[in-house]
């Protein structure tokens, strides 16, 4: 087995995904709907995120370059990690450096991770809805109301008096309409790739670290080894353990924060799948159209395909026709991970 497919169901209420006109969506021609998504790039942060909390691992820093014009403005110039595989959100997130000029060479990793967007299980499965908000602070006698004039001028206190006269308007509360909410059943899915999960290449022709960064990483215990994609150098087995038990536990349990608290959902896992072959793992969880009705759609957790492991938690019944779940489910998957990622041989590929 070289690679390991995770498909997770989740179950999403009332909240927000992405912040874009209320929450980020995309449109179904067949069912003629608007099915709200998280991105894959959203996933993974939220992944990486999940990772770096578990481990008690700090975040690798970002570097952000400015040039500063003639006209003395600051332009907004590249990007870029410390492509320095003993951060644990770099050695799993992969990174990319690519120097202003060309006169560096570039320096790219491809994350061992590859990761879908979180969708609904099935258009019909899956919707949006709006709600009304307001901000309200008119019961606090403290509140500073500027009201200014066409000029930016503030007006005073008399003359605002003046011009909210015959009007029936608050000065300390906002109307927020229209603000998108999604709800329903949502999958993704995490391919891992054993390869290169603890493996950095040391091809010199498509360069992932710098010189400095092989030499250090070489000192400090890292193993020199070769795999199918050329020389690289592999984590020592200490870390290897380590972070194989954060990894496990952060692809069972991460979740979408939103930044807007009052939308927040637990976004609790109903059931989960493990299978080292995608096809099949696309099987185990799925949704079926209803024969009596077109209109509706039944989620399915098939738990009889041959090489895929299932695990159903407690809540799935409310939602699932299923026998299977179990108390401890979430736990047996993490498990089951810890197992597969630690008998893949990384230093003798």
């Amino acid at each position: 087995m070289n690679t390991i497919y995770v498909r997770t169901l989740k179950r999403a209420e009332h909240t927000v995904f992405c912040v874009a006109d209320g929450q980020k969506y995309y449109y179904d021609a067949q069912f003629n709907r608007r099915i709200p998504f998280s991105s894959g790039q959203q996933v993974k942060r939220s992944l990486m995120d999940s990772l770096c909390e578990i481990t008690n691992e700090i975040p690798s820093p970002t570097t952000f370059l400015f040039d500063v014009t003639k006209q003395k403005e600051l332009k907004e110039g590249e990007v870029y990690g410390t492509c320095d595989p003993t951060y644990i959100d770099q050695l799993f997130g992969g990174w990319m450096k690519a120097a202003k000029g060309g006169k560096d060479r570039t320096l790219k990793r491809r994350s061992p991770l590859s990761i879908s967007a979180m969708r609904a299980l099935h258009p019909l499965l899956a919707g949006m809805d709006s709600e009304n908000a307001s901000f309200d602070r008119s019961d606090r006698p403290n509140n500073k109301v500027i009201v200014r004039d066409e000029n930016g001028d503030e007006l005073k206190e008399g003359d605002i008096v003046a011009l909210l006269e015959g009007k029936d308007r608050s000065l300390s509360r906002k109307w927020i309409p229209n603000n998108s909410r999604a709800s329903g059943l949502f999958v993704a899915d995490i391919a891992i790739d054993l390869r290169r999960l603890f493996s950095v290449s040391l091809n010199s022709f498509e360069p992932e670290m710098a010189d400095a960064t092989i030499e250090k990483l070489k000192s400090e215990g890292w193993v020199e080894s070769k795999n199918i994609f050329g020389p690289c150098l592999v984590a020592p087995k200490k870390i290897r353990e380590e972070w194989i038990k954060g990894l496990a536990k952060s692809v069972i349990n991460w979740k979408i924060t939103s930044n807007q608290s009052r939308t927040f959902s637990l976004m609790d896992t109903l059931a989960l799948s493990i299978s080292d072959n995608a096809n099949s793992i696309a099987g185990s969880i799925r949704a079926k159209l209803s024969e009596e009705d077109s209109n509706k759609a039944q989620p399915i957790v098939d738990e009889s395909i041959k090489g895929v492991d299932i695990f159903i938690s407690l809540q799935a019944g409310g939602f699932i026709q299923t026998k299977g779940e179990t108390s401890d489910a979430l736990e047996r998957a993490e498990q089951k991970l810890i197992d597969l990622m630690t008998a893949f041989d990384y230093e003798n590929q």
